[in-house]
């Protein structure tokens, strides 16, 4: 079989970045400018799609050589691409392949991402030390904002809103040799990457398609809330704001320094207007009318935002659907990433009536609202996912695994009293607080309080966390003490010894594997889990056959001055940098990545079934099954099932039945 390594570049009105490719290739404007490519290890060709007269848009794939359409289509040529998903989707838009099988598509930037590299085509060359001149790229970039994207329009440059090879002829050439440079260095990416990293397993393969079939197949969205909702909230602002202005004779009292000099000047300086500085000032007692109206309307402010439905809005395309809201293996552990719309932090919803809470905002009067709600942002706000749809004459089935993550630290580490409350359908809080203080905790009943013990300790000490991680999760703000804290830190690891041992384990395994750096040798952990070593980098092997890569690794010096296991990847500031991790990290990383496995298998047995997953977030499937087809019980049943690898291990899923998305 052939590799044919290709590399597209475009024209769109709509923006790539901000509401995904589906979007951009769904406007008229929409076009393939150049596309390059190679055979295996042959020259690059450069085809400039833009050279003739076209007489329709639809016919824009003519200008395609008809070598390049046959190899497109024949099996015998397996097409590699540097974020494959973007040629795909331009080559299988309406006005060129629709009918394009895409199973002989591979993804470089996927495989790099498997390999521990983050995505990104110059910072990956970068690493791997085949980057071109930075200036260069520079000029590449500004070459992309020339010729791919909308202009404005000007005196100097005739009024046009758009440049074209023949208003550039010299930065056109130009930017035919950076679109042939780019299929050299995605070749160059994939060859290094075969020769000393992992090609993903087969399951990860489907997973890849089942990931892009996702994304087209988009999530449908109730345009009437979001509109109202974006509507709603500029008319309620405004009236807010109008309020505010009467009550402080500010210019902008909505302006953090300008509010906070009234407040001082009315005897209330205030350091911040957080959301906890201002609950804590309507605390006060004999607070003057005014002022109290004054921050509820900040607090009203506050939560005013609709950045969500605006996201919304601008992400659907013609088909009345919202697409590209997942990004596959996003994180470090494999899960998927949010795009666009983020539904990964969408506000939670309480509102006992979302049905007349949604029908409400839906008919759009803003003082009924206001009669019916006494603070209409939370309410908008609580609606977001309800604005989550799906197809007429379906609904929603949405199924969660339950403490995903607790169930499957407890498997691996062997904690038996963990894996007998599972198995008993015991609640996991109330199960940790009876371990932990040794009495019956029943959850509304018997020492309930120490219920909320056993629930941060259970969030936030599975990973080596102290006393630092509870009071993150919020444990300071229950009036408890570092000595107490401290004491459910204890008390949690002596309840349950084997996580610890767990950490410590890993830890001591990671390192003796970067010490003794033998290609030849397996470090064993626990079910089937086990680092090796390869090309400098520590490889941990997961049960599912898939494996987290740490580039580069070492043992060094971390930032406190101890010995730390370190090695390259993302800082927080998103560059190329040293990071440093430890047994409670990798144990972290461990835990997610075969959670995320679990739900991945999962998603491809309903998928199989015939489901239809709309969405996934977290450690939930949203799937979007027409009237009388399908079951919650049916979904449940399919996710919960083992595989080969995680025999033992004690799944468990919730969900309900809906007409829109919501949180149960």
């Amino acid at each position: 079989m052939h590799r044919m390594t290709i590399d597209l570049e475009t024209y769109s009105d709509q923006d790539l970045g901000k509401f995904g490719v589906h979007k951009y290739v769904d406007s008229d404007f929409f076009e393939v400018l150049l596309l390059a490519y190679a055979i295996d290890d042959g020259p690059v060709t450069v085809c400039d799609l833009t050279e003739g007269t076209l007489t329709a848009p639809e016919d824009r794939k003519s200008r395609i050589p008809p070598e390049v359409v046959e190899m497109l289509y024949s099996p015998e040529y397996r097409k590699c691409a540097f974020n494959a998903n973007f040629e795909l989707t331009c080559l299988t838009s309406r006005n060129y392949f629709p009918d394009l099988p895409t199973r002989q598509w591979e993804c470089d930037s996927v495989l790099a991402r498997y390999n521990g590299f983050p995505t990104g085509l110059g910072v990956v060359a970068e690493a791997l030390d085949l980057a071109e001149d930075k200036q260069k790229d520079k000029r590449g970039k500004a070459l992309i904002q020339f010729f791919c994207k909308p202009c404005r329009a000007t005196k100097a440059n005739g009024g046009r809103t758009r440049n074209r090879p023949q208003d550039a002829p010299e930065k056109w050439q130009v930017f035919k040799e950076y679109n042939a440079q780019d299929v050299v260095t995605e070749r160059a990416i994939r060859d290094e990457l075969v020769k000393t990293g992992f090609l993903p397993t087969p399951m990860e393969t489907d997973l890849y398609h089942l990931d892009r079939a996702i994304n087209c197949l988009g999530i449908g969205i109730d345009m009437d809330l979001a509109r109202n909702a974006i509507r709603l909230n500029s008319e309620l602002t405004e009236r807010l704001l109008n309020e505010a202005r009467n009550l402080t004779g500010l210019e902008n009292p909505n302006s953090p320094a300008q509010l906070k000099e009234w407040l001082r000047l009315n005897g209330h300086p205030v350091e911040s207007l957080s959301k906890a500085a201002i609950e804590e000032m309507l605390q006060q007692p004999n607070l003057h009318p005014a002022l109290k109206k004054v921050l509820h309307i900040r607090q009203q402010l506050g939560k005013s935002s609709v950045k969500k439905y605006e996201a919304m809005a601008g992400s659907i395309c013609s088909d009345g659907r919202a697409h590209d809201l997942f990004m596959f293996y996003g994180a470090r552990t494999g899960r998927w990433a949010g795009r666009n719309i983020q539904l990964q932090n969408l506000p939670r919803n309480y509102l006992p009536d979302l049905d007349e809470a949604r029908e409400a905002v839906k008919q759009g009067d803003l003082d009924w609202l206001m009669m019916l709600y006494d603070n209409v942002p939370d309410v908008l706000s609580q609606l977001i996912r309800t604005a989550l749809v799906p197809a007429p004459g379906h609904r929603f089935i949405v199924a969660d695994f339950s403490a995903i993550e607790a169930r499957v630290i407890a498997w691996i580490a062997g904690e038996r009293w963990r894996q007998e409350a599972f198995a008993k359908g015991e609640d996991i809080y109330c199960a940790s607080a009876s371990q932990m203080f040794h009495v019956p905790v029943v959850k509304h009943g018997v020492n309930g309080h120490l219920r909320q013990r056993g629930k941060i300790a259970e969030l936030a000490l599975g990973y080596g966390g102290g006393i630092g991680a509870l009071k993150a999760m919020g444990a300071d703000k229950m009036g408890l003490s570092d000595t107490e804290l401290q004491d459910i830190v204890s008390k949690w690891r002596k309840a349950s010894p084997r996580i610890p041992e767990l950490w410590n384990r890993i830890d001591e395994t990671a390192r003796r594997a970067i010490r003794n750096a033998d290609e030849d040798k397996r470090y064993q952990v626990a079910r089937g889990i086990y680092f090796s070593w390869k090309c400098g980098n520590l490889i941990l092997h997961l049960p599912s056959g898939r494996v987290l890569v740490y580039r580069d690794a070492r043992i060094g010096q971390n930032r406190f001055g101890g010995v730390a296991i370190l090695y390259k990847g993302l800082d927080i500031t998103h560059h190329w940098d040293e990071l440093e991790t430890y047994g409670g990290k990798l144990t972290e990383n461990l835990i997610q990545a075969v959670a995320r496995d679990c739900l991945a298998v999962a998603m491809l047995r309903l998928w199989r079934a015939g489901y239809r997953i709309v969405a996934h977030i977290h450690d939930e499937v949203v799937l979007d099954t027409p009237e009388g087809q399908g079951s919650l019980e049916d979904a449940i049943r399919i996710m919960t099932q083992n595989t080969t690898w995680n025999e033992g291990l004690l799944l468990n899923a919730d969900g309900f039945e809906a007409p829109y998305y919501k949180k149960d």
